[in-house]
């Protein structure tokens, strides 16, 4: 009975031991499977989110190609990754003496494309000093302007924005700006080139009694100068951005989409309602921004989830392009 017991007990021992085994082994099976399926969902879903035409304001990204120096060292891994992210163009935010980021047009136009990112747009300008103002003498200006043009003509860009100008005073000033951007938009026009000014949200302040963006848009001929409305800002001077586009239907052609951080961050702005009006506003293209994170994240990061954001929405097209 003991030899009997002994022999039992090992055969026991022996059937737990092939068991337990045989457990671990499917174990380690189904938590490879279980990777495998995780890392194939991923893929899926990454494949699944739609291509749609956007740009991204390269001024989101100024700590990493922000000047010259920056650019060189950095753009190309930079732009390989946007265009990863889904990204098909950028707006420039650093023009100088002919020269994007110091670099000839042509050769700024060539980096771009050969990351597959087209340069779309510009954000430039040329001021005017007090005493131009005062004497209504955009002479030296629109020589500034001549050069510019045809330097982003060269640069394949269709769009050039100024990005700010303050708030006049009086309104006998804010005419002289008017005026201003109106010959701008002339040159542009006999480039090819569309012309357009950038708000934030202090051009919704009042010029005696006068909303100023309300003002300009009314004194400033519609072929010669769009509105690209920055919706966050928008949102920040407490306006709707839908609002506007029934006051002037079709005069924002390109959008600034924004939000407190990466798009969709902070539930501030009804994107849903601003694409689902790109009829109303003329709405051609649009281009993301970001002023920074929250510091949880890094810029890229906030880079690439605005894009995830927008191409995932349902109620943001492939393309708004005419």
């Amino acid at each position: 009975m003991q030899e009997l017991s002994c022999s039992c007990i090992f055969r026991f021992t022996e059937m737990n031991y092939t068991k337990h085994k045989h457990y671990i082994i499917m174990k380690k099976n189904l938590l490879i499977l279980l990777v495998c399926l995780l890392a194939a969902g991923t893929t899926v879903c990454a494949k699944k989110l739609p291509k749609k035409e956007m740009a991204l304001q390269l001024y989101s990204i100024r700590d990493l190609i922000g000047d010259p120096q920056k650019f060189a060292n950095n753009h190309a891994a930079v732009f390989k990754q946007l265009k990863d992210m889904g990204y098909t163009a950028v707006e420039a935010a650093y023009y100088g003496d002919g020269k994007f980021y110091g670099l000839a047009p042509e050769e700024y136009k060539a980096q771009c494309e050969a990351a597959g990112l087209k340069p779309i747009s510009s954000h430039t300008t040329r001021w005017l000093s007090d005493e131009e103002v005062k004497n209504h003498d955009f002479t030296e200006a629109l020589k500034w302007w001549k050069q510019a043009i045809a330097a982003h003509k060269a640069a394949g860009c269709k769009y050039i924005v100024t990005p700010a100008f303050n708030v006049p005073k009086t309104l006998k000033e804010g005419q002289t700006w008017c005026d201003y951007h109106n010959e701008i938009g002339k040159l542009c026009n006999e480039a090819g080139l569309l012309y357009g000014y950038h708000t934030h949200s202090h051009e919704f302040q009042k010029v005696e009694g006068q909303v100023w963006i309300e003002y300009m848009l009314n004194h400033i001929e519609p072929q010669n100068m769009f509105w690209q409305m920055d919706v966050y800002w928008a949102v920040m001077a407490q306006q709707s951005p839908v609002e506007w586009f029934k006051k002037f239907p079709g005069r924002c052609k390109l959008l600034h989409i924004k939000d407190k951080y990466e798009v969709g961050y902070s539930g501030m702005v009804n994107y849903e309602a601003i694409f689902n009006n790109a009829g109303l506003c003329g709405l051609q293209n649009y281009v993301v921004e970001l002023e920074g994170t929250d510091g949880t994240i890094d810029i890229m990061e906030g880079v690439r989830r605005s894009a995830e954001y927008l191409r995932s929405s349902k109620f943001v097209k492939a393309s708004y392009s005419k």
